[in-house]
């Protein structure tokens, strides 16, 4: 038989055309978070044309995919998201249609982002988060079925997972897949590749996150007779400023994934009408945390400095707590989950990340490490159920929610092959292996 990694690469240029019509068939559907629906049919009736060997849809909305090895081993979760951010501005698309999944030739950032490069590229929402991983991990399925079916020998499971709601950040779907739906269907998984952008490298971690939800409170009166009641945006700017200046003298820091942070994201007041001094200002804050830090300890940081506060002056009032909203999945179901998530990485020592590093080695991609500047749905696989992952996908993270929003055609092909390699390399792994 042929070397098997000459063939996987072989078989990656072969299915170039068919995993570039797929990602276009994704682009143009739109899937906004809880109108996911359209595009969980394509995975589905996808899986059905290629032959999975089990497919199928959970109650939240979830698709999945299984392809059997021909050996016993470990089973690794290949995953993507379903839903994408919403195209803003169409005047700001270049021309481009956020649906229309146009090919031409394009400067994209090269892998190491200190130059740039004149490549096919596929266009539109959702190209670089995440349409193109999940056609990519798709059809890296493809192959494997293509090798079982030549002969070769293929150890352990690939599960395909592509989740609901993940852009609001309550991350939803993955919850309930891992929690829910893998329990239910006596399905187990023992590491997980993400195909969230990392321009072919190896991703390793990522800070954690949690909103924050302040209420400051006062008292009303008319308008003309501002003396009569307790104006409460104007309390605020004493906690906004409090919190800004605690956090850039005490912020926490990752040698890796770099410094603690926290950006008001969203203000208004109520009544909020005109002649009415306002009686509650209400104010999110994005708060992002490294290893070490937590998200309750990112609460207590805010009510110590709202403590403070209220000794210094007496009409000062203030509540902090996680903000939770109810978020309904196209299949109904509605959840309300507090929005956080944990802080994780995993080191380029681990035993799963050399296994995946030589895995790209096997089909001649260089190895290289990165950490994402956002938050994935990894927070639920290594830092709640403390199973290793890392990322790998065609996609890179500078072209993300823009709209400049594409990805290149050479970079997808390299992945088909990066992922089945990975896969067959983690496959070869013990159990012991799969601790953080």
């Amino acid at each position: 038989m042929k070397n098997i990694n000459d063939v996987i690469n072989a078989l990656a240029e072969k299915l170039e055309s068919e995993v570039v019509d797929f990602c276009q068939r994704l682009i143009r559907v739109p899937a906004l978070s809880g109108e996911e629906k359209g595009v969980a049919d394509l995975y589905l009736a996808e899986m059905e044309k290629l032959e999975y060997d089990n497919y199928f849809r959970d109650k939240w909305g979830n698709v999945i995919g299984i392809i059997d090895g021909t050996e016993p081993g470990p089973a690794i979760m290949y995953n993507a998201h379903l839903d994408h951010v919403d195209t803003g501005d169409l005047s700001e698309w270049e021309g481009y249609d956020p649906y229309g999944a146009e090919i031409d030739e394009n400067e994209m950032e090269n892998q190491n982002r200190d130059g740039y490069e004149l490549v096919r590229v596929i266009h539109g929402r959702a190209a670089a988060d995440v349409k193109a991983g999940g056609a990519c991990q798709i059809y890296s399925g493809k192959i494997l079925l293509e090798l079982r079916k030549m002969g070769y020998p293929i150890k352990g499971r690939y599960i395909f997972t592509g989740v609901v709601l993940e852009e609001p950040a309550e991350q939803l779907g993955m919850v309930k897949l891992v929690e829910d739906t893998f329990p239910e269907a006596g399905i187990t998984y023992d590491g997980v590749v993400s195909c969230e952008a990392t321009a072919l490298k190896l991703y390793l971690g990522h800070r954690g996150r949690v909103e924050l939800k302040v209420t400051i409170s006062g008292v009303t009166s008319h308008g003309s007779a501002p003396w009569l009641g307790i104006n409460a945006v104007n309390k605020s700017t004493k906690l906004i400023d409090r919190i800004e200046d605690y956090l850039a003298k005490n912020h926490g820091t990752d040698e890796d994934l770099g410094n603690s942070s926290i950006a008001l994201t969203i203000i208004d007041c109520t009544p909020g009408a005109m002649c009415i001094v306002p009686d509650r200002c209400h104010i999110t804050y994005d708060r992002r945390f490294v290893p070490g830090e937590t998200y309750d300890g990112c609460v207590k940081e805010v009510q110590d400095i709202i403590d403070q506060l209220s000794k210094e002056d007496p009409d000062f009032r203030a509540t902090v707590e996680i903000a939770t909203v109810p978020r309904t999945t196209y299949t109904g179901l509605t959840v309300a989950i507090p929005n956080v998530k944990e802080a994780w990485k995993i080191s380029p020592e681990h035993v799963f990340t050399k296994a995946a590093a030589a895995g790209l080695e096997a089909v001649n991609q260089p190895v290289k490490y990165g950490y994402w500047d956002f938050g994935t749905d990894l927070s639920v696989i290594s830092g709640r159920e403390k199973k290793p992952a890392v990322g790998y996908s065609p996609m890179q993270e500078f072209y993300c929610h823009r709209p400049i929003d594409k990805v290149r055609i050479d970079y997808m092909v390299k992945a088909l092959a990066g992922n089945v390699s990975i896969f067959r390399e983690l496959t070869k792994l013990n159990k012991a292996d799969f601790l953080l």
